[in-house]
């Protein structure tokens, strides 16, 4: 299988190559320092699975991963990073990651999501995914969900003033009826 690295830090992006590199059936075909470069590495190279930090110089690697979703849609993308927090494991799924690891994982699971990633299952780190299923809904995103429902229940302008009540938006920051 083809591997595409991306990570910022040349030192782990090495220790990654030649990490991988020792698995019979896995060969990193491209590595890139930079966010901007990975959707470009990806068409040049047609990875399998595209390795990602989040944080690149350039563009972040969950915007990358939406890129490579829409323009390599075969490539698997998994995440690699340091920040395991709730918040970017449901923006990786929402721009198309089938994986997400933490760095300070062990370091045998790496090679085997790789795998399991292209064999179409979604790999998760476990503490992470507990957290997240822990952390619940986001409250801005569930706030936006309640305001669109309040909107379209309402086909006569009356929205704007029953939002306030009940979603404790300001009218000034409601827009104008059309």
């Amino acid at each position: 299988m083809r591997v595409l690295l991306a990570e910022d830090q040349g030192m782990m992006r090495g220790a990654l190559a030649l990490l991988l590199g020792m698995e019979d059936d896995i060969e990193v075909v491209a590595q890139v320092a930079a966010g901007d470069a990975i959707l470009d590495a990806a068409l040049a190279h047609r990875p399998d699975v595209a390795l990602l930090d989040i944080e690149l110089p350039g563009r972040s690697g969950l915007d990358a991963a939406a890129d490579l979703r829409v323009r390599v849609p075969d490539c698997r993308v998994l995440i690699l990073t340091t920040f395991g927090r709730p918040g970017y494991l449901r923006r990786a799924m929402e721009a198309g990651a089938t994986g997400f690891l933490v760095k300070d994982g062990p370091v045998e699971e790496l090679a085997a999501a790789v795998r399991r990633v292209l064999a179409g299952e979604t790999v998760v780190d476990p503490a992470l995914a507990t957290a997240a299923l822990s952390a619940g809904p986001n409250p801005l995103l569930a706030g936006r969900q309640h305001f669109r429902s309040i909107r379209k229940s309402s086909t006569d302008g009356h929205w704007r003033q029953l939002a306030p009540e009940s979603t404790h938006i300001s009218r000034a920051r409601l827009p104008k009826p059309r």
